[in-house]
């Protein structure tokens, strides 16, 4: 095991990690969020075609399953919260797909506003194999709109988050700018609640006064416009999205080098990351984090804790292909075994 690891294992606490896992069950979330389907159709190579220089494909399977906002969705319905959604979906198949894989983990869709007209946003990987060969993605095909969603449509999106407020004990904003979160009522609403987390692409200003910030590496550059290289460069680029944020806490997830976690009073906490060799997907690891960590404060953890625990869910999702989450049970066994490795 990495040395660094070891020497922060041996800081943790197993019976008040597995005290905080136990306790994601009884967590309420709001996820307000861009919700996306994603698909992975696969097929076997079988010649060139004769209209045109492509692959012909001969399908073997399709796989639909959460993506963007509802990737974080659906990891804290995984982990157990009780979760609500706030979001836009089209009146359409996908959308109905994706309303039905939240049915099956016991997510409430009653927030959800169908704009019909308004396609839902779906990410289709096309990838394909010859015989005895690996599979690889040839082609990604994109269903969305660019159009600002009707002012009305704001306003109820924004009315649906103000209404959920009372019954939640935290609120997570999943934003991949497919359009919730362009308008103007919808953030206001959303850092009403008095824990809110905020894990957005671009533009972390606009939410201004939000308790927590997931940032990864480039984001945390491009919001920061400063190139990290070091731990100086780190500091600095945490500096300036506290001044852009006013936030309480930053978590910046840095791929193989871990996190780093920095609050307003000038603390920073390095975690290492517990997984560097089987990785072999990070797709959708930090929605994830996301959720494992939000779940673990929302439980009575610190944030310190949360993120252990957040950086914990995200070691085991890459270990797999795709989109995927992870479950308390598998975190449990997970943490278990990273404390008794030598």
């Amino acid at each position: 095991m990495d040395t660094a690891v070891v020497e922060f294992r041996d800081r943790l606490n197993l019976a008040r990690l597995q005290q905080l896992l136990q306790g994601f069950g009884r967590v309420r979330v709001l996820v307000v969020g861009d919700l996306t389907l994603d698909e992975f159709v696969t097929g076997r190579t079988e010649r060139i075609s004769r209209e045109a220089p492509v692959l012909i494909l001969r399908h073997e399977t399709t796989q639909r399953v959460p993506g963007g906002g509802a990737n974080a969705t659906y990891n804290l319905a995984r982990l157990g919260a009780q979760v609500q959604s706030v979001g836009l979906l089209g009146d359409d198949e996908q959308g109905q797909a994706l309303r039905e894989l939240f049915a099956g983990v016991g997510v409430d869709t009653s927030g959800i506003v169908t704009v019909p007209g308004r396609p839902t946003v779906t990410k289709t990987r096309i990838s394909g194999h010859a015989r005895q060969s690996v599979t690889q993605q040839i082609v990604r095909l994109d269903r969305k709109s660019d159009e600002l969603p009707a002012s009305a449509i704001q306003q109820q999106l924004a009315q649906q988050v103000g209404d959920r407020l009372s019954t939640v004990d935290a609120v997570v904003c999943s934003d991949y700018n497919e359009g919730v979160f362009w308008g103007e009522p919808v953030i206001p609403a959303a850092l009403a609640a008095p824990f809110t987390v905020v894990d957005a692409q671009r533009d972390l200003g606009r939410y201004r006064g939000a308790t927590l910030f997931t940032p990864n590496l480039p984001e945390a550059e491009l919001a920061s416009g400063v190139t990290i290289r070091d731990e100086a460069s780190l500091q600095q680029a945490a500096q300036t999205l506290f001044q852009q944020t006013q936030a309480q806490h930053l978590l910046i997830t840095r791929g193989e080098d871990g996190m780093s976690l920095f609050a307003a009073d000038g603390t920073v906490a390095h975690i290492p990351a517990f997984n560097r060799t089987q990785v072999f997907d990070v797709t959708g690891a930090g929605d994830t984090v996301v959720a494992a960590l939000s779940l673990a404060i929302a439980a009575g953890g610190t944030v310190w804790e949360g993120a252990v625990l957040g950086n914990l869910a995200a070691s085991i999702v890459v270990r797999q292909f795709g989109t995927t989450t992870t479950t308390v049970a598998e975190m449990e066994t997970a943490l278990t075994t990273l404390l008794e490795e030598s």
